[in-house]
């Protein structure tokens, strides 16, 4: 039995979890991607559902019972990791990343550079960035930053 504190991972229950995942997503890019406007937060939103959840491999983190964190992985490429505000700082990022670690030794990332907080703590984690685009995988104005693990 965890503790309130240990984060508990487990498969997502399918596409009737999503809208709770987009709640997380939702929390964790508010208080973190400062450099968005209300109109991109929205046009990322509005792929939630559609385009982005059904594309990976979602692994749930939760706290109590709670859903408080997930991530999204397509073959050995982290696509997603957020963790819903409230919960920020407590370890559930963290355990998600290093369950994708376990399972994929060769994990890589994108993670926007204008997020130094998710930027230092995959850098903490071991990372590196291999190379930066001038914008997102949907061509907008946002830096990304590709990262690898320096040490496999």
């Amino acid at each position: 039995m965890s503790s309130s504190n240990s984060p508990v991972l487990r498969p997502c229950r399918g596409a009737a979890e999503w809208p709770a995942l987009v709640r997380i997503w939702r929390s964790a890019v508010e208080a973190t991607h400062h450099f968005l406007s209300p109109k991109d937060v929205e046009f990322y939103e509005s792929r939630m559902l559609s385009d982005y959840l059904p594309a990976v491999d979602l692994t749930v983190a939760e706290i109590d019972g709670t859903p408080a964190g997930f991530s999204g992985l397509a073959g050995n490429s982290l696509e997603m990791l957020f963790v819903t505000d409230a919960h920020r700082g407590r370890g559930v990022g963290s355990a998600l990343l290093r369950r994708a670690v376990a399972d994929h030794p060769d994990l890589h990332l994108d993670v926007n550079e204008q997020n130094p907080q998710a930027v230092g703590f995959y850098e903490h984690h071991g990372f590196v960035t291999s190379s930066r685009s001038a914008t997102d995988a949907d061509g907008r104005p946002f830096p990304i930053l590709h990262m690898a693990r320096s040490t496999p």
